[in-house]
């Protein structure tokens, strides 16, 4: 090496030291010794294992506990199907129903002013502050025999409309049938896409919106075009949450059920039958489906968390 290259690299090296000298040391964010932070990460490590890892871990053991064929029963089993279809069904029927109302009132809340704008956030909230089971009892109240809208389900109402003369309009019967568990359902998960799009809207702001519609889209170009791709991941997250607490929900489907066994029971409700019935290697079957989806619900939420973190976190700021 020519002695031109050697002073260049010596330069090169001293400039690196100095500059590393220079650097401040950054402080560190904690004052308390060593071994208390060890003993904080080791309780809060020792909390999720006892209390989330480990009861997972023996739902699947407690539910191959028999061996391959008890499961496989107790999943194959008639009553089983039928509570497996009424979860999907329900769930399937929900996550529309919850997409076009959350996808509505954020952006009612999130792109508009107009009164009554705070009752509405308040409402929206409210399937968070009130138990599943008074929701449930609400609506036996309203549709259940003596309810407020029993008459219209028991007898109808004769109509006379224009074009179609005398009509009888008759509800449908509500409770303990698919309609009140679908009602009980929505009702427990209307919040989860609302709410994760409302602040994620307000922070994206009108800007291209009204850029768009300044250019000659049309309102439903602009949404398509604009709004849905801004929101597509905070959706996407709403959707996989609504779509977990549906799945799973229990105390608003179990009032309005009326647990009819192979007609009106969802897989929740199916488990406590099964366990209450002592039959506890098919409860804890029928349980390790619900914890599998559980998993996967997890595996998706890290999956979205991971790939789109940025437009994630804007729903959760606030």
């Amino acid at each position: 090496m020519s002695e031109a290259a050697v002073s260049v690299v010596s330069t090169l090296q001293e400039q690196a030291m100095s500059s590393a000298r220079d650097r401040p040391v950054r402080a560190s964010p904690t004052t308390e010794p060593r071994w208390v932070q060890w003993l904080l990460i080791g309780g809060a490590l020792a909390f999720l294992l006892a209390f989330l890892l480990l009861p997972l871990v023996l739902v699947f053991a407690e539910a191959l506990r028999g061996g391959w064929q008890t499961f496989l029963r107790a999943i194959v089993d008639p009553d089983a199907l039928s509570a497996i279809r009424l979860t999907l069904l329900v769930t399937a029927i929900v996550i529309p129903l919850n997409l076009v109302f959350g996808v509505a009132a954020a952006w009612a809340v999130s792109k508009h002013q107009f009164p009554g704008k705070r009752l509405l956030v308040s409402l929206i909230d409210l399937p968070f502050s009130v138990s599943p089971v008074v929701a449930g009892l609400v609506f036996i109240l309203i549709f259940g025999r003596g309810g407020w809208l029993w008459p219209a389900i028991e007898d109808g109402w004769m109509l006379q409309l224009p074009l179609i003369g005398e009509t009888l309009v008759q509800l449908p019967r509500i409770v303990f049938a698919l309609p009140g568990i679908v009602l009980a359902t929505t009702f427990v998960t209307f919040p989860f896409i609302a709410r994760e799009l409302m602040p994620l809207m307000e922070q994206q702001g009108s800007d291209e919106e009204l850029a768009a519609l300044s250019l000659g889209a049309s309102g439903w170009q602009t949404f398509w075009r604009v709004t849905l791709p801004n929101i597509r991941w905070g959706l996407l997250y709403g959707v996989l949450l609504c779509g977990a607490r549906a799945m799973g929900e229990f105390g608003a489907v179990s009032v309005v059920s009326g647990h009819i066994r192979g007609r009106t029971n969802t897989l929740p409700l199916h488990v406590e039958i099964l366990y209450n019935e002592y039959a506890y290697s098919a409860a804890f079957a029928c349980a390790s489906l619900l914890a599998l989806s559980a998993l996967v619900t997890l595996a998706v939420k890290t999956y979205l968390e991971w790939r789109h973190g940025e437009s994630l976190a804007a729903s959760h700021r606030h």
